[in-house]
C-alpha cells in the first residue's frame, strides 16, 4: 500500500481501505474515461480532482478529459442546467443546433480515447450526447447526473432523455432526482476529499492570518457562505437573511466564491450582489480564483456560521466542506442538502431568509448546541461523504455491469 493510501487509510479505517483495493482489483487492466466540461470551477471538476489521482493510487488506468465549446455552447448548456432545475423556457433551434454540433467536434477530437475505453463516465447534460456519435461503442457508458432534476422543465428533459437513454447506466445522487429511463439507475452522492488542500486541517495561525489578509475583521461573529455566484445559490437570500438577523446579533457577512468556465450567467450575478451590498462595511464579497482552496479552507475553518441557503442543489459539497469543519450549517431545505443537513442534528434546513435569520441567532447564542452540532457533522461526513466512499461505490457499480460479481460483496 502507497504512503498516500495509507493516509486515507488513517482517516477511513484500513479496513475500507483494502475493500477498496479489493474491489480496484476487479478491474485491473481495465480503461475508464470521466469527461465533464471544466476542469476547474465546480462541484464536478473538484470531485474528478480527486477521483482520478486516487483511481491512479489504485492501479487503476483512469483518464479525464474536457469538451471545448464556444460561448453559444456554454450558454446553451447553462439554459439546460436551469430548465432541468424547473425554470420556465426552452431551447431555442439554434442552441440545440449548437450543443449537437459543439458534442460532435468534441467526439471527433476524443475518437480515440472513447472508442477504446472499458468505461465511460459522461458528467451531467452538456456532453451527454456523445454517446449517439458513438453506435459502435466498445465499452459500458454510464450518465453521471450531479443536478437537481426532481421538477425538470418536461420540453428540456424530453431533450436531454433522447441524449441519455441509451446509456447502459445512470447515476443521480438522490432518489427524488431519478427519472424514467430504460436501463439501471443508481444512487450514489458525491464527497470530499479529506487529504486536498481544502480539507486538510489548518493551524489557528493561519487561520486567523487568512482572515487578516483578506481585510475581514474578527472582532464579531463571522457568517459565511462559499458558493459560485449562481442565481439558485441565493446570494441575495443570504444577504437579506444577515440583515434580519444583524437586528439581534452583531455580526459579518463573507460570500466567497467565483464562476466556473461553463457559466456565463456569474457574472451577472456577482454585479447584482455588489449592488445589494453597497456601503455596508460588514459585508465582505470575495471572488475568489478557482485554485484558491487553501483561503476557502480557512474562511471554513474561522467562521462561526456557514450557509447554503440554495433553492435548488444537486448536492452541496461546501455543505460537506464546511462539515467536514465542524461547522454546523443553515442550509436551504432542497435537493442534496436534505441529506446532508439533518434538523437540529448536524445543522438546520431552512426555506426562507426569516427562517435562516432565526437559525443564525439561534446557533450564535447557544454555543454548547453550536459546538455538540459541529461534532455530529463531521462524524456524519466521515460516515457517509468522503471521495474513498464514492469511489468504492463507483468501481462496484462497474463491476456489476459487467455481471461479473460473482459472490464477492462490496465492503459499502
Amino acid at each position: 500500500m502507497s504512503d498516500i493510501l495509507k493516509k486515507y487509510g488513517e482517516v477511513i479505517g484500513f479496513h475500507a481501505m483494502d475493500s477498496l483495493l479489493a474491489i480496484a482489483e476487479r478491474l485491473e487492466g481495465k480503461k475508464i474515461v470521466h469527461i465533464n466540461s471544466t476542469k476547474e470551477g465546480g462541484g464536478v471538476a473538484e470531485i474528478l480532482s480527486s477521483m482520478v489521482p486516487l483511481s491512479q493510487e489504485l492501479g487503476l488506468d483512469v483518464a479525464w478529459e474536457v469538451i471545448e465549446g464556444d460561448e453559444p455552447f456554454f450558454n446553451c448548456t447553462k439554459t439546460l442546467h436551469n430548465s432541468l432545475q424547473g425554470m420556465a423556457g426552452g431551447l431555442s433551434e439554434s442552441q440545440a443546433g449548437a450543443y449537437m454540433e459543439t458534442n460532435r467536434k468534441n467526439a471527433e477530437r476524443l475518437k480515440d480515447v472513447l472508442e477504446s475505453a472499458d468505461y465511460v463516465f459522461i458528467h451531467d447534460p452538456q456532453p451527454a450526447a456523445l454517446l449517439g456519435l458513438f453506435p459502435k461503442r466498445k465499452g459500458k457508458w454510464i450518465w453521471r447526473c450531479h443536478i437537481d432534476v426532481s421538477s425538470p422543465n418536461r420540453s428540456v428533459w424530453r431533450f436531454v432523455k433522447k441524449q441519455v437513454e441509451g446509456y447502459d447506466a445512470s447515476i443521480f445522487s438522490l432518489p427524488d432526482f431519478a427519472q424514467n429511463l430504460p436501463h439501471p439507475q443508481y444512487l450514489i452522492t458525491p464527497s470530499i476529499d479529506p487529504l486536498s488542500e481544502k480539507n486538510r486541517p489548518l493551524t489557528k495561525n493561519e487561520v486567523l492570518k487568512t482572515y487578516e489578509e483578506l481585510g475581514i475583521g474578527r472582532d464579531k461573529p463571522v457568517i459565511l457562505q462559499v458558493s459560485r455566484f449562481d442565481r439558485f445559490k441565493d446570494p441575495l437570500g443570504v444577504i437579506e437573511s444577515y440583515r434580519l438577523a444583524r437586528d439581534h446579533v452583531d455580526i459579518r457577512l463573507v460570500l466567497a466564491g467565483g464562476g466556473a468556465t461553463d457559466d456565463p450567467e456569474s457574472g451577472e450575478v456577482l454585479s447584482a450582489v455588489k449592488e445589494a451590498a453597497a456601503g455596508d462595511p460588514d459585508i465582505s464579497i470575495l471572488l475568489l480564483p478557482a485554485d484558491a482552496h487553501r483561503t476557502i479552507n480557512a474562511l471554513q475553518a474561522g467562521a462561526d456560521v456557514v450557509m447554503q441557503k440554495s433553492t435548488k442543489e444537486g448536492f452541496g459539497l461546501t455543505v460537506t466542506e464546511a462539515m467536514w469543519k465542524k461547522k454546523p450549517v443553515v442550509g436551504g431545505d432542497v435537493g442534496g442538502i436534505r441529506l446532508q443537513v439533518i434538523n437540529r442534528f448536524n445543522g438546520f434546513r431552512v426555506r426562507s431568509p426569516e427562517g435562516a435569520a432565526i437559525r443564525i441567532r439561534y446557533l450564535l447564542t447557544h454555543r454548547w448546541k453550536r459546538e455538540r452540532m459541529g461534532v455530529n457533522a463531521r462524524q456524519y461526513v466521515l460516515e457517509n461523504f468522503l471521495i474513498t466512499g464514492q469511489l468504492r461505490n463507483y468501481l462496484s457499480l462497474l463491476v456489476s455491469l459487467d455481471g461479473n460479481e460473482g459472490e464477492w460483496e462490496p465492503w459499502i
